[in-house]
């Protein structure tokens, strides 16, 4: 089981190229972006879409975009990489996202990874035209679509959401037939959409994911899906416990601060999943 991280990168914490550059240096391969265009200040949806959730962070008000964010931690590595952790496919325009996804990837040398989710704060769907009633499919139409942007010369889609004939758009992504798209999301119906659109499924920590990595397995039969973790702690026996699921990754949050202290927490990092391939070897 590898190791990555997942980063808020804002405006007062350490800039995404010099955190790219500083997990290049110290041999990490994988770095991911969170995103939120804004966050709607009446904050009627609770944090997560969890009622009793604690108050949100301030970073997720002050989050770059994540594509601008890539286009600079990519254009200062080599062979990190990078990608979205999640992007909220349901919330962008499908013909202008594929083209970002196609760009950073073609340009990067093939090192972009595509994290979609729908997303829980309604308020901020709603401000972009999204109902909140429709994400699910809605995001499904945009990945779809897209998909066929980046596989076909001449393209068309035609959905309740999305609809365009025979366009042109290049270059396509590097990656065939595309980045791979890591399915986000802990529903009950996510093992559905990870089946039918996705490459990946990156569920966030919690109880009941090593049952539904099983399940996973199971509904997928001769398919391989690689599992990726968000923000798992930094303790070895739950570590331990998706290394033996057979997860394929882990990403563990760092926090939107200064060198110094994402340092500090990289040591921890380093230390628990050297301490890990210790106990598992």
């Amino acid at each position: 089981m590898d190791a990555g991280v997942a980063y808020f990168p804002t405006h007062d914490g350490l800039g995404p190229a010099e955190l790219a550059r500083l997990l290049e240096a110290r041999g990490h391969r994988w770095l991911m972006w969170a995103e939120h265009t804004h966050i709607p200040a009446s904050r009627e949806t609770p944090w997560g879409g969890r009622e009793g959730a604690p108050d949100l962070p301030r970073k997720y008000a002050r989050t770059y975009d994540p594509f601008v964010a890539s286009a600079y931690a990519l254009a200062a590595t080599s062979a990190l990489r990078v990608g979205t952790g999640i992007a909220l496919v349901a919330q962008r325009d499908p013909i202008t996202t594929a083209k970002e996804v196609a760009s950073l990837d073609h340009l990067s040398g093939g090192r972009f990874d595509f994290g979609i989710g729908a997303g829980w704060n309604r308020e901020e769907m709603a401000n972009h035209g999204t109902d909140p009633r429709t994400r699910m499919r809605r995001m499904r139409e945009h990945v779809l679509a897209m998909k066929a942007i980046w596989t076909e010369h001449e393209a068309s889609f035609h959905g309740d959401f999305v609809d365009f004939d025979r366009i042109w758009s290049d270059p396509k992504p590097l990656q065939r037939p595309h980045p791979p798209i890591l399915v986000g999301g802990n529903g009950p119906t996510v093992l559905d959409r990870v089946l039918e659109y996705g490459d990946a499924w990156m569920p966030n920590h919690g109880n009941g994911i090593l049952e539904r990595i099983a399940e996973l397995g199971e509904r997928a039969g001769a398919r391989d899906i690689p599992v990726v973790i968000m923000g798992p702690p930094c303790d070895v026996e739950v570590l331990a416990g998706y290394d033996a699921a057979g997860v394929d990754r882990v990403l563990f949050w760092l926090p939107s601060a200064r060198a110094s202290v994402i340092e500090a927490e990289l040591d921890r990092v380093e230390a628990v999943m050297a301490e890990l391939h210790d106990t598992t070897v």
